[in-house]
Order: C-alpha cells, then structure tokens, then sequence
C-alpha cells in the first residue's frame, strides 16, 4: 500500500496524480486479457453455430433468440447452419473454435443420445464446453389415425399384450429422440411391439393414415399441420407436465404409465475455456430474452416452452441425460456407429 502526506500546494496537487496515474497502470496490468476482452464483449458479430438444417426445431429456436439477444448486446449473432453425421460436424467446429465467445453452438438432447450411439465423437459434450443456458423445452406427441380405437395410453398398452408383436409403432430414424422415446415406452410398459423406421415425418404421417402403424411417436411441430387437420389424434405427450399448446391431452405418465417422461430441450454452450463473464453475459442476455411475451408466444406455436436455466443447471441436465440414454440404448440393444 502506497502512503503519502502531499503538501506545499502544486508539487502536492502533482505528486497525488502521479499515484493516482500508477495506480491505473498497477490495476491494469492486474486484469487478465481475458477480463479484458469481457469488458468490451461483444465487440463484432457472434456466430451461433446449429448443427442442424434450416427449418427445423432447433433452427427456428436458436433464430428467434438471436435477434432479440443481438438487440440487446449491440451486435449481430448470425447463425450457421451445418448440418451432418446426427449434428457431429457442427459441434466439433465449435468444440475445436477459440474461447473468445465468437463461435458459440445450439446444444441439446439429440447431442446427449449421441454420445451413446457411437463408438468414438470427436468432442466430449461434458468438458470441451460450457454451458450457458437453455432455451426451449419441448415434448412429443403420441399420435393415432383419427377413429383408431386405441384412445388412450392404457388401450395401446392392453392391446400390445393382447397380441405381443403385432402391435406396429412408428418414429422417424434408429436412434433418434423419437425412436428412443417409443423405446423407453416400450420397456416400462413391460410390452412387446414392433418398430417401424420411417426416413422423414410426412412419411410417418402416411404411414399412420395408410394404418401401417398403430401409435406414432413425433414431436408436436412436426406434426402440427395433421394434427390442426385432424387427419390424426395426440394420445398422450411425453412431458411432466401437460403440453401448454395441447392442454387438453394428458401426460403418458397421468394416463396410464408412471414414470415415464422425455422432455427434449435444446439450448446454447460456447467452448470450454471462454471467460466466466462472456458466459454470464450471455446467460443474462439469453434469460432476459425468454422472458419476452412476444418470444414465449412465438416458440409456443411451435410446441415449445421458452425457457431459460442457469450454466450449472443446464451442466446438470446433459449429464443426467447423457446417462438416461445410455441406458436405453443398452435396453434396446442398438448398435454403436
């Protein structure tokens, strides 16, 4: 600590500036360039990589965040679709970019199956980032053709084991959320079913409509236009709770099977490494952003809840994801790619 007793009128006024003058350059060359670089963030465009196609649920979401979250910090965040190998190729580009919270990656519960399904990533979703906060929860719908007999959770259940194996379940692509939803379905309710593969969701709709299967497991967007037609019927969906845009349906577990739950979310991480300011920044920028009347109604038409969490709690959530997935997989005995 530095004493002084400054007198004799300028020479004192003098020697008070020049301490004060090296206090400024004691505290400066105290900050980290990493606090330093907080100070000024973000200082040009953000670039949100989803390592998924345009148009889809993690696409629309991570689009209708940007805009407001670049409102409020002055600066654009431009997203990056990259599509490929079940979202791997996105991911590593941000797992493998500098932590300077530039490049930041759309995450989520399809990123937590992965890491059981195949043998090797090129990334660990747990310590190559950090997360910063979720952005949307969203269940799925367990659907019917209209005028199928099976109304209830408790009539697929006792038709299933009326006639084990005849019973024809559909979800679009081995190992997806979907898939393994059916899956986990599948061993609670102690049945035996057939799965039935389906490349895309209109397909699945076919499928259904044509009656070569009973009971589909989708996510509420993807089947909203045959739903509003009534072309088929929600059953049940997969949350904790009763889905806000269908509050009218039960939950699986309320209506016949306690315990199961698969709520599918996806949120926003930037690589491990990026300063702990740039990453409550964001944190508070993207919470405040959910927290919009106007963001909250938008992503309901899509079937899902804006919702934010903490870093700590969203690090939660893919551990204990990661671990419920595993479990089904070995379940269901799919193979590793």
């Amino acid at each position: 600590m530095l004493h002084c007793r400054c007198e004799g009128g300028r020479s004192g006024r003098r020697t008070v500036r020049a301490l004060m003058g090296l206090a400024v350059v004691v505290a400066t060359a105290a900050a980290t360039p990493a606090t330093l670089r907080a100070q000024t963030y973000p200082s040009r465009p953000v670039r949100i990589i989803v390592p998924y196609g345009a148009g889809g649920i993690a696409d629309v979401t991570m689009r209708l965040v940007a805009q407001k979250l670049g409102e409020r910090l002055g600066q654009q965040f431009i997203i990056d679709n990259r599509p490929g190998a079940g979202g791997v190729v996105g991911v590593r580009a941000v797992a493998t970019a500098a932590p300077d919270g530039y490049t930041l990656s759309m995450i989520g519960g399809g990123l937590t199956i992965s890491k059981s399904l195949f043998k090797s990533l090129p990334y660990d979703l747990v310590t190559d980032f950090m997360p910063i906060s979720t952005t949307a929860f969203y269940g799925l719908v367990v659907a019917t053709k209209t005028g199928s007999s099976l109304t209830t959770v408790k009539d697929v259940i006792a038709a299933a084991k009326a006639k084990p194996g005849a019973l024809n379940v559909g979800t679009i692509n081995p190992g997806s959320t979907q898939h393994l939803s059916a899956e986990l379905f599948k061993t609670l309710a102690g049945i035996n079913v057939t799965m039935i593969p389906y490349k895309t969701t209109p397909e699945l709709v076919t499928g259904v409509l044509r009656g070569e299967i009973d009971v589909a497991f989708e996510y509420q967007a993807a089947l909203q236009g045959a739903l509003d037609d009534r072309q088929i019927v929600a059953v049940a969906t997969t949350g904790r709770e009763p889905a806000s845009s269908l509050p009218e349906v039960r939950t699986v577990a309320a209506s016949g099977l306690p315990g199961y739950e698969v709520t599918s979310w996806n949120g926003l991480a930037a690589p491990a490494g990026t300063p702990t300011e740039i990453v409550t920044l964001l944190n508070k920028g993207v919470t405040e952003v959910l927290a919009l009347p106007d963001i909250k109604a938008a992503m309901a038409k899509f079937g899902m809840e804006a919702r934010g969490s903490s870093s700590a709690d969203l690090e939660a959530r893919i551990k204990s994801d990661i671990d419920k997935w595993a479990k089904v997989i070995e379940t269901a005995g799919i193979e590793k790619k």
